[in-house]
């Protein structure tokens, strides 16, 4: 059976995975927003290239999320709750991943094939990531769920004996955790050096340009931010796991997740103001969407944090309670 320590470790890697399949059809979004042939397609495939960005933008924000919350609500202890979180998150985030999957078929299609067949490929091709996402485990879930029971109660009782989180487990999570951003970022970076570069962004208005320059800073300083612990763990610690560089590390995290968010989504305002030509639906677009950023892997994560506190403190105090009764 496997340890705690080692399932937390699986879920980061899994996520690994999914973030690597969710990077290349974000940058798709931003690009494509840019490109020559966008401008050629129909208003109503233009419109749905921006919800395929939204829906990816909420896909990466929920992939992304494990890591603030391990970092915030857990310190980086392993916690059955850690667990529990990240496999929700990445069985929610596959929603909406499905759903670009389609729109990005249905668009592609449309122009060489006509809006018929586009429809047909594109709901074929949601239906199919939805069937082997969502509806086989549905199929074997039950079948499994004696065992898999059987396998969470004697966890949750090893759990109980086990002391703590280990130094060098935690330092191996956090790392995973920053390769579980990172790959975004890149994909972002990438994108944004290579727009500058696009015919269609000689067409954006100044003010946009300008929040696309801003963007690829934010997104850059994100990934000095990812990749600063590497260096520091080599250089300052010399390859030696301590408390201090685990405790570094984390900050480098969640720091680096305030700038990306701003990055993606100043970049999600620029795309949405060039297909709808209004300000007045960009910029509550984009607010809407770093609220959502901010409040997943910030606002949350604090709430739980609170509540775990408040939760310790109850312990401590009934605990505390009884020995005086004693």
């Amino acid at each position: 059976m496997a340890k705690l320590k080692d399932r937390i470790k699986t879920a980061l890697d899994e996520s690994r995975m999914l973030i690597l399949g969710a990077q290349v059809l974000l940058g798709l979004q931003f690009k494509s927003a840019l490109e020559k042939g966008f401008e050629k397609l129909p208003q109503h495939s233009q419109y749905l290239k921006l919800g395929a960005l939204c829906l990816m933008l909420l896909a990466i924000a929920l992939l992304m999320a494990p890591g603030a919350y391990h970092r915030i609500v857990e310190d980086g202890e392993d916690h059955e709750d850690v667990h529990s979180f990240t496999t929700r998150v990445m069985c929610f985030a596959l929603l909406p991943f499905a759903f670009a999957l389609g729109i990005d078929l249905y668009v592609a299609t449309e122009g060489v094939a006509g809006s018929v067949a586009a429809l047909l490929v594109g709901t074929l091709g949601g239906l199919t990531a939805l069937f082997f996402w969502y509806g086989l485990e549905l199929m074997r879930r039950s079948r499994r769920k004696p065992e898999i029971r059987e396998k969470r109660a004697m966890s949750e009782e090893n759990q109980e004996k086990d002391e703590g989180t280990k130094l060098k487990d935690k330092i191996e999570q956090v790392l995973t955790e920053c390769r579980v951003v990172l790959p975004g970022a890149q994909a972002l970076l990438g994108f944004q050096f290579i727009a500058m570069m696009m015919e269609g962004f000689e067409k954006l208005p100044t003010s946009s340009k300008y929040i696309h320059l801003v963007s690829l800073f934010l997104v850059a300083l994100s990934v000095i931010l990812l990749m600063t612990p590497a260096a520091y763990h080599r250089l300052v610690e010399k390859g030696e796991n301590t408390e201090h560089f685990h405790s570094f590390a984390s900050r480098m995290l969640i720091a680096s997740m305030i700038p990306l968010a701003l990055g993606l989504c100043s970049d999600f305002y620029v795309v949405t103001l060039k297909v709808t030509e209004s300000r007045a639906v960009a910029i509550p677009g984009a607010a809407f969407m770093l609220l959502f950023f901010y409040g997943l892997w910030f606002g949350f994560t604090l709430y739980k944090r609170s509540q775990h506190e408040r939760g310790a403190q109850a312990r401590a105090s009934k605990s505390k309670e009884k020995q005086l009764a004693t």
